[in-house]
């Protein structure tokens, strides 16, 4: 009986040190504050993204992250679009009839 009970007590106090040691090198599970409204930890301009900005963004990537080659097929997708787009606003702008004057006054 007093050595199911010591090894009951060892066991115990294994766990604690492990418990202790893994607190001590992984944190205290601290969550860092929110990021202030309208930011993100993902670095893109804020106005006039294009397909350049799109084609060099990157993401953090964690242990249970995200799967690289699915978000670079989006981002190649994203960033064409937006090169699309951009060139067929600069063809209709170039193309645009100028707005017609008041004749001047004299």
């Amino acid at each position: 009986m007093l050595t199911m009970l010591l090894y009951v007590l060892i066991v115990g106090l294994v766990a604690a040190v492990l418990f202790l040691l893994a607190s001590a090198v992984f944190g205290r599970a601290e969550e860092l504050g929110p990021l202030p409204e309208g930011t993100t930890a993902t670095v893109l301009p804020a106005e006039a993204i294009s397909g350049a900005d799109v084609r060099a963004l990157r993401f953090q990537q964690v242990v249970r992250g995200y799967k690289v080659g699915e978000v670079d097929w989006a981002l190649a997708r994203l960033a064409a679009r937006i090169d699309d787009l951009q060139q067929q606003l600069a063809e209709a702008q170039a193309h645009r009839w100028p707005t017609p004057t008041a004749p001047e006054s004299t």
